[in-house]
């Protein structure tokens, strides 16, 4: 027989508590442990009036930007849709049933004004790094560095090409950041190439095709992480160029150094990272072992000798060619009286054309006329010990847990959405990124110090 549902008189009085209906082992209970936005109103106290009527409070936007990054809800508007209709996310921004949220415009308002301003969302990246420490998840030993392309909110079709530049008209938040980061090495002053296209309406992304697909307007997100649990240890936001991840590699490990005191003993890197002069920064000016492959580009095509062939003695600053000749920088001691630094960083080591022109082995070392020069790195010093240690066992784990970042690259892209950038501008781009590896870190402390294990107070 069909039942009938049976219509009763509503009660006058309900009795609701969010906290019985967000379940023990949701995702926002177990990050809310490690939230602590307390020091918030103090930090922003200074960019505030003194009068006016009240503002929307700092501590519930960045609550909401934790879930909407967290979950990967990538919109705004959407995102004060999910919370005004969502049980946890209210649970989480402690807004109870009748709580109102905010206008989506609001963040924007106080994205370009205070957060921004008072560096806010750094602030609160770190707090995360700080809590990893406390809970013992940074071993501060082995760090690794990588940087990921992220597609710029910009197309093709809004592009004029690079000799041209932008036009008059171009007038918007994008480019007064733009004019701002021209001298920055970490945009502007990466490198003197001009882009093939420049955005008009982001013209600080970069146009690249380094995917191998097809090309597109870019950041770069440049991660430092700790190498025991792949905790985020900084994060920085660059143009798509090698020389800008590089400088970026460096500001992070020195920002991480002062505001943490944490000096790693060894950085995993890729070739890209393994140029002379970055080699030489890491080992004489930092203390760190670099295990990375060396940029090198002295390989040959043509099947003649290669740099490699050549061996090196320290003592008497002299190459020996496999014919077992000597190159040397100056044949005459008044000139190496005289010798400077180069200007270009580079040594040259020259046989004599009367000894190339005897030797039996001349077709394989050298085609042309002249006798066989050698050219070494003033930084060579760095170069040769990190080729030492790339035959240690210690250098295969950093290659093996170097993957690591790559797999937090990943996790950014493919769970929490970011394979695309929203807000526009080197500041746009450096607010998100920040904000995503927020987000991670939470989750790395959600996922390894579950719900049963006590969190250390902050």
């Amino acid at each position: 027989m069909m039942g009938e549902r049976t219509v009763m008189q509503e009660p006058l009085f309900y009795e609701f508590s969010l906290e019985r209906h967000v379940p023990a082992d949701h995702l926002l209970r177990r990050i809310d442990r490690f939230v602590d936005l307390t020091s918030i109103r103090e930090h922003l106290r200074p960019f505030y009036s003194d009068t006016g009527r009240p503002s929307i409070d700092p501590e519930l936007m960045i609550r909401m930007l934790l879930i909407g990054y967290c979950l990967g809800i990538r919109s705004e508007r959407r995102l004060c849709d999910e919370v005004h209709l969502n049980l946890a996310y209210r649970w989480f921004c402690r807004l109870g049933l009748d709580g109102a949220v905010p206008d989506h415009s609001t963040f924007s308002k106080n994205r370009h004004g205070r957060f921004r301003d008072s560096d806010l969302l750094r602030r609160l990246f770190e707090t995360t790094v700080e809590r990893c420490l406390v809970e013992g998840l940074v071993g501060g030993e082995g760090f690794a560095v990588d940087a990921s392309l992220i597609k710029a909110d910009a197309n093709r079709q809004r592009s004029v090409p690079g000799n041209e530049g932008l036009p008059a008209e171009a007038v918007s938040h994008a480019v007064r950041e733009y004019l701002t980061v021209l001298d920055d090495a970490a945009f502007g002053a990466s490198t003197p190439v001009v882009p093939k296209f420049i955005s008009v309406a982001d013209p600080a992304s970069r146009w690249t095709g380094a995917n191998g697909g097809l090309a597109f307007f870019a950041y770069s997100t440049n991660y430092l992480i700790d190498l025991k649990h792949a905790v985020i240890m900084d994060v920085e936001a660059t143009t798509s160029i090698r020389q800008a991840e590089v400088t970026a590699q460096r500001r992070m490990i020195e920002r991480t150094q002062e505001r943490f005191g944490v000096w790693p003993q060894r950085l995993a890197a890729d070739s890209a990272y393994g140029s002379a002069d970055n080699l030489a920064w890491l080992v004489h000016e930092r203390g760190i072992e670099p295990h990375i492959p060396v940029f090198d580009k002295s390989g040959r095509e043509n099947g003649t000798f290669e740099r490699s062939d050549f061996r090196y003695n320290h003592k008497r600053d002299v190459y020996i060619c496999p014919g077992g000749k000597e190159l040397r920088q100056y044949w005459q001691e008044g000139r190496a009286a005289k010798a400077r630094p180069p200007i270009d960083g580079l040594y040259r080591y020259r046989a004599r054309k009367l000894e190339c022109d005897s030797c039996s082995l001349r077709a394989q070392c050298r085609p042309g006329e002249q006798g066989r020069k050698v050219l070494r790195s003033i930084h060579e010093g760095a170069r040769d010990l990190a080729r030492e240690l790339s035959g240690t066992d210690a250098y295969v784990t950093s290659r093996r847990e170097r993957k690591k970042v790559e797999m937090l690259f990943a996790h950014l892209k493919r769970i929490l959405k970011m394979d695309r950038l929203r807000l526009r501008g080197p500041n746009g781009a450096k607010d998100e990124f920040l904000l995503a590896a927020t987000a991670q870190n939470l989750r790395k402390l959600a996922m390894l110090l579950p719900a049963g294990v006590p969190a250390t107070a902050g």
